[in-house]
């Protein structure tokens, strides 16, 4: 395994740099990822990345390999690298070093191309919240280049699927965080993307909601699509994804299919033995639920008030 420290200094791949322009270090690494491209049937998403901030390695020579029309999922701990991963495959951040191939396409040779082809799920705050929802669809839509009529009869079929027409002429600042949670779904779905990337997708979202989402995109993924989410969720992705990665501090600890990764066990047991970092629970003497209040003898006591002192008359108040 390479050091990032090897990569940090030759290895700034911006998204105007040509390929020929590249280190020779980050030409080997996408040589070896195109390879790794090539010889695969599915040729769905690959990568091999590295990236750091200040002295802390976040992405340690990830490697994934996702192959076409699965439901991948991505779980690891909080800082393990799974939304720093995300946004390097994307092209929403520049790696230290390292590659990543979208359906053939070197995301960083070819930004422009490679977005074209996946749907990233933005977060609450980036997206315009002082646009209608039904504004914020047909301009997610124009931007990716659809016609205004082909814009607006899709995003009326996402928010009648969302169930938010009733909320279609409703500023987005004004909706709760499910709603805006399904909005910002919606705006990633409206080119009818062969890659959906969604980063925690149902959290706050009602469990009504949820299961229409799910469906929806259960139905995405037959048709041939990817779905990429990432998820603390475990009982979530052993329920709907096909293949899973295990990652922590930076690195794949464990990826394949649902049953390979989870090897007879149930999920969530199998990510705690390949993560660790489970302690038996700390004995707090005071945290006991007012227990010990309750015990504890009560003597009563007058409660005397406070009364002001009077104030010293002067010798002009006296005269």
């Amino acid at each position: 395994m390479y050091e990032l420290r090897q990569y940090s200094k030759e290895c700034r791949i911006s998204a105007a740099d040509d390929a020929s322009r590249r280190p020779r270090a980050c030409t080997a690494v996408a040589t070896a990822a195109t390879s790794m491209a090539a010889e695969s049937e599915c040729g769905g998403v690959h990568s091999w990345l590295f990236k750091h901030f200040d002295r802390k390695i976040a992405v340690n020579g990830l490697v994934l390999d996702i192959p076409v029309g699965s439901f991948y999922g991505l779980v690891g701990p909080n800082g393990a690298g799974k939304t720093t991963t995300l946004n390097m495959v994307t092209g929403l951040l520049v790696p230290d070093a390292g590659t990543a191939m979208i359906l053939g396409h070197d995301v960083w040779s070819d930004v422009n191309t490679a977005k074209r082809m996946i749907g990233v799920m933005p977060q609450p705050d980036q997206i315009f919240d002082r646009l209608t929802g039904l504004q914020l669809l047909v301009y997610s839509g124009m931007l990716r280049g659809m016609s205004r009529d082909e814009t607006t009869r899709r995003a009326q079929d996402l928010l009648n699927a969302f169930d938010l027409a009733g909320a279609a002429n409703t500023m987005v600042t004004d909706y709760s965080a499910g709603m805006t949670k399904k909005i910002c779904l919606a705006s990633a779905m409206i080119h009818s993307p062969r890659i959906l990337v969604l980063d925690e997708p149902f959290e706050s979202v009602d469990p009504v909601s949820s299961a229409n989402l799910k469906d929806i995109l259960i139905e995405y993924a037959k048709t041939g699509g990817t779905v990429i989410i990432s998820s603390h969720v475990m009982a979530l992705v052993e329920k709907m994804c096909t293949h899973v990665a295990v990652i922590n501090d930076g690195l794949v600890c464990a990826a394949g299919t649902v049953d390979e990764v989870a090897a007879g066990e149930e999920l969530e047991d199998r990510f705690l033995q390949l993560v660790g970092g489970r302690h038996e629970a700390a004995h707090l003497a005071w945290l006991d639920g007012g227990q010990a209040q309750a015990q504890a003898p009560t003597s009563a006591q007058t409660i005397q008030p406070i009364l002001p002192t009077p104030a010293t008359p002067t010798d002009e108040a006296r005269q």
